[in-house]
């Protein structure tokens, strides 16, 4: 479904005049397959967050292609309705101005629906993250950062996209909370047969969610294994990472 192909990702370093260039990623490949859930695993600095916004076509790779069901990424018709995302600092994911009904049913403004299937469409959404009607009404600033990720959450999965990229979704959330969003987004992918992106430095949130893992170590892929087989992974770095992870 998903195929990132020979990826290769160039940013300037140094001033506005600097014609030196650093490479952040190295030649990627892999996919996704219909209903997985991906695991993208690395230190901070390592270029998984460059992977992800290569994915859902924020950035585009200087060489390679991402291609969603055959057609590239870089295409806003591709990614529209089909591809979301959720992002760590939820706080500025949404506009402070719109109220929780208004972020929710932005998405679905593109669609040909009426305005009260639309609100019908946002009770239902509410309901599947955990949330009540009542909230449709608030504004971010009147919800605890759990229930703003909620309201993220439910946006995301508006369009009934079939993948959805979580760039640390869950890491500025207090533990119990995390338990929480995780299974949240575990009863989602029953429910829409969603594939995820689920790019963290968590293996612990890792191991619950993902169906396999790729860790990445300086912009390429160290090792790209199941769940049930990451005791057994083979290099020295991935064995020292998921250590260090797992005591951190």
């Amino acid at each position: 479904m998903l195929k990132i192909d020979s990826v290769v990702k160039f940013y300037k370093k140094g001033g506005l005049f600097s014609k030196e260039r650093q490479q952040v990623l190295k030649n990627v490949s892999f996919e996704c397959k219909n209903g997985e859930c991906l695991g993208i695993i690395g230190e901070s600095g390592s270029g998984k967050s460059t992977l992800g916004r290569l994915i859902v076509g924020i950035e585009k790779p200087d060489h390679g292609t991402v291609l969603f069901e055959g057609k590239n990424v870089r295409d806003n018709r591709v990614r529209l309705g089909a591809i979301s995302a959720v992002f760590q600092d939820y706080k500025s994911s949404i506009n402070p101005f719109f109220t929780i009904e208004e972020a929710i049913m932005e998405p679905l403004n593109g669609q040909k629906k009426s305005q009260k299937e639309k609100q019908n469409k946002v009770d239902t959404l509410l309901h599947q993250v955990g949330l009540d009607p009542t909230y449709k009404k608030k504004y971010p600033h009147e919800l605890s950062g759990g229930e703003v990720q909620r309201v993220c959450i439910a946006r995301a999965i508006s369009t009934e996209p079939k993948c959805i990229l979580l760039d640390e979704a869950i890491s500025s959330l207090d533990i119990s909370v995390q338990i929480q969003v995780l299974n949240l987004l575990k009863e989602l992918k029953k429910v829409y047969n969603i594939s995820y992106i689920f790019i963290t430095h968590d293996i612990q949130a890792a191991a619950f969610i993902c169906d396999r893992v790729i860790i990445f170590r300086n912009g390429q892929i160290e090792e790209n294994v199941y769940i049930e087989q990451l005791k057994d992974v083979q290099s020295e770095y991935a064995k020292k990472l998921l250590e260090m992870l797992i005591t951190f």
